[in-house]
């Protein structure tokens, strides 16, 4: 029996190892950063979301903090000290900044037109009409990104269903711990929101579900290391539900390197293949 629990232990230790190895070396966790001066230095994906989608969504937000601060930090905060001790009225602070982060996730769904026409815009900045064309009308001529962004001919996917709701409830105890309840609260939403993250770019392929899952599989590291890092930022009281819009822009930014990468070793091989033919 001790053997067997020592074998697990080492095995998992092992996959964890290797997991942080490929998170790390992916180097994933920098789209959700440079999508914040991507959103800020592209007008024609910046001014119509900042208008009509980002700045209402960080009003309701604002509100939304102010409330849960004001009416659950003291009780959570008095419960946890005498729980915990002097460390409660700071774990209490994890788990307002967590509840706040439910309520900012929520709001997003609400606004989740905004979040997607962040992601199929970026796609279409990207020179990739096509691909967005899967997935909704793209309007022929000039304009800004967003502006030729017509009907959604399949719906994205929603951000947070029933389930993910489930298990955020389920974690978000892991807050009431300081700092390494707080990081693994963080990881856990992390490997979710990773994959989630690139759910519209698997719909707008075509992919069915068991190609999504190995798809997802074989760059589980990276998932994960782009999810943690947007997480985090949607973590952050307030402006976090602004990240989720950057975060979108973020997963586009990948998903387009990954399609442009994909189609260039595609011309490649084709080009290739005729030079042998002839």
């Amino acid at each position: 029996m001790a053997e067997t629990i020592k074998s697990t232990a080492r095995t998992e230790a092992q996959h964890l190892t290797h997991l942080t190895k490929s998170a790390l070396t992916s180097r994933t966790y920098i789209y959700p950063l440079r999508a914040i001066p991507y959103l800020l230095l592209h007008s024609s994906l910046r001014d119509p979301l900042f208008k009509h989608k980002i700045l209402p969504a960080l009003g309701y937000s604002a509100a939304a903090f102010a409330v849960i601060a004001l009416t659950t930090y003291v009780p959570q905060a008095a419960v946890l000290s005498m729980v915990q001790g002097p460390g409660g009225p700071v774990a209490a602070v994890g788990a307002v900044w967590a509840e706040a982060a439910l309520v900012g996730r929520l709001l997003v769904n609400w606004r989740e037109e905004g979040v997607w026409e962040g992601f199929d815009g970026t796609l279409v900045e990207k020179g990739l009409e096509d691909l967005v064309a899967e997935g909704r009308e793209v309007k022929k001529g000039r304009g800004d990104a967003v502006g030729k962004l017509g009907k959604l001919v399949t719906k994205p996917f929603v951000n947070l269903s029933p389930q993910a709701l489930v298990r955020y409830f389920m974690y978000l105890p892991l807050n009431f711990i300081p700092v390494v309840g707080n990081v693994i609260f963080v990881v856990l939403q992390g490997k979710r929101m990773g994959p989630n993250a690139h759910e519209r770019y698997f719909q707008l392929k075509g992919m069915r579900t068991n190609e999504r899952e190995k798809f997802v599989e074989d760059r589980r590291g990276a998932y994960t290391s782009f999810g943690v890092m947007a997480t985090v930022l949607e973590f952050i009281p307030v402006i976090g539900i602004f990240f989720a819009f950057t975060n979108a822009v973020g997963a586009a930014l990948w998903a387009a390197d990954m399609e442009l990468k994909e189609r260039a070793e595609r011309s490649r091989l084709e080009t290739s293949y005729r030079a042998e033919s002839e």
